[in-house]
């Protein structure tokens, strides 16, 4: 189920919250545990089960951790890489089995047979949530946590399930058992839903759509292959960061109060603050969790220089089961290796050709993330740097760019903070009133588009 269908706004939420608030405060944690467990397993019922044994897996380990912290450290230590290895195990034969059993299988003489497991839905995004808690439990960043429904509940909570923010433990422990909930704080929530809802559905799957055209050309011309990068560089990010809107929505119609995700990356002058505002919760996951454990920038250039290597490798690989993501991983670390040695204080001194640069970065990098196989990344880089053979731009093309420039323009201006501060410079008076207008007419143009269009993908579903 995904928040941007007809089912979860009209069928699911409307019953979620509806007996959520007026069931007795002592019983809505319970009441959320069951419904995030419907929600979850409502495309593939038996990964209800692993759920299940993932919380169950940290839970206990996580009170074991806290009861022998302060009297023996090394055996608490051992109970956390313990923990570290279920939890990475299952993700690694879930998620990667078959990648590796196919690479294996290249070697002469050895066959290792695929399982052609389904992925279970959002497995990268609450293993990362769960291994965070007995980290700091056992790092005395968090008390534990004894109530197993609240833990439960925490780990399976709908709204940042299957595509985050990935929400740390420490981050939301106090919320977990008393929640201030107001009419003021839902009301923001339905807004900051509403805003991403139309990301999502306004924004990203219509410009989706001019991707997928592009992309399918039998040849591809210099303006095509960019259209098409640049449609997909603004999809990816609208559907993405639209959703995080929802989720963060969502958190709030129930009283939590999750932190951003995404911080207008687009606006970036290199390619460093462009991963400082993009998919926020990862970044700081890969800075606590296994950055600064490395070591950081605390020994020296090249041992910093060799971590941010091995977390891009790794944040590469964390985000799909195909050799192009650590090639993904790798090419950003070596724009961010450059930057560190190099080219950011240059690129501080001149901050128009430091955006540029940062845009011809990600969109390039973008096509590495979609892309399946190194030939079709090859053929669509030829393409875009002019040796593609097909020439600079076609009839297509034109019709295309056409077609589509209203969406395009709506798109790129969204993904600027400009709309955003010209609607805060008008008077609270006015916007008192212009803003349930204006939510009521995007919920019922994003409903409109939900029950005519066929085409709704969500690209971080896979993850």
């Amino acid at each position: 189920m995904v928040f941007s269908s007809i089912v979860f706004l009209f069928l699911y939420l409307p019953v979620v919250l509806g007996v959520y608030y007026i069931a007795p405060v002592r019983y809505r944690n319970l009441w959320l545990f069951l419904v995030n467990l419907v929600f979850y397993g409502w495309g593939e019922p038996v990964y209800i089960l692993l759920m299940l044994f993932s919380i169950c897996v940290n839970y206990f380990n996580g009170r074991w951790i806290a009861r022998v912290r302060e009297e023996n450290k090394k055996k608490a230590k051992a109970v956390l890489a313990l923990n570290t290895a279920i939890n990475l195990g299952l993700l690694l034969f879930f998620k990667y089995f078959d990648l590796i059993a196919e690479t294996v299988s290249r070697i002469p003489g050895v066959s290792v047979p695929t399982l052609g497991l389904t992925l279970p839905i959002g497995i990268s995004f609450y293993t990362f949530q769960t291994m965070s808690y007995p980290i700091d439990v056992y790092r005395g960043d968090a008390k534990v946590q004894k109530n197993f429904i609240r833990f439960g509940m925490f780990v399976a909570l709908f709204p940042q399930l299957i595509a985050g923010p990935i929400v740390r433990y420490k981050d939301i422990s106090d919320q977990l058992g008393e929640r201030m909930g107001s009419t003021e704080q839902f009301a923001r929530g339905v807004e900051r839903f509403t805003v991403g809802l139309a990301k999502k559905v306004l924004i990203a799957n219509n410009i989706g759509a001019l991707w997928d055209a592009c992309s399918s050309a039998s040849s591809l011309t210099v303006a095509g292959a960019w259209l098409g990068a640049l449609a997909f560089s603004l999809q990816l990010y609208f559907d993405f960061s639209g959703y995080s809107d929802m989720a963060i929505g969502l958190g709030r119609m129930l009283g939590f109060e999750f932190r951003e995700n995404f911080n207008y990356p687009y606006i970036s002058r290199s390619v460093t603050e462009f991963w400082r505002r993009w998919h926020i919760s990862l970044g700081t996951w890969f800075r606590d969790y296994l950055y600064i454990p490395l070591g950081g920038n605390r020994r020296g250039l090249p041992r910093q220089l060799l971590n941010i290597l091995i977390v891009w490798a790794l944040t590469g690989l964390w985000h799909g089961a195909n050799w192009t993501f650590l090639l993904w991983g790798l090419y950003y670390a070596a724009f961010l290796l450059l930057e560190k040695v190099l080219l950011l204080k240059p690129l501080e001194k001149v901050p128009v050709l430091g955006h540029i640069y940062t845009l011809l970065v990600a969109v390039s990098g973008w096509m590495i993330f979609q892309l399946d196989s190194l030939k079709e990344l090859w053929r669509y880089w030829k393409a875009m740097y002019g040796f593609g053979g097909a020439g600079l731009i076609n009839e297509s093309d034109l019709f295309l760019g056409r077609s589509y420039l209203p969406v395009l323009l709506v798109a790129a201006i969204a993904a600027t903070p400009l709309l955003k501060n010209l609607y805060s410079r008008i008077s609270p008076r006015i916007r008192a009133v212009a803003t349930p207008v204006l939510i009521a007419l995007v919920l019922v143009a994003s409903t409109a588009y939900l029950v005519d269009a066929t085409y709704n993908p969500f690209l971080y579903f896979r993850f």
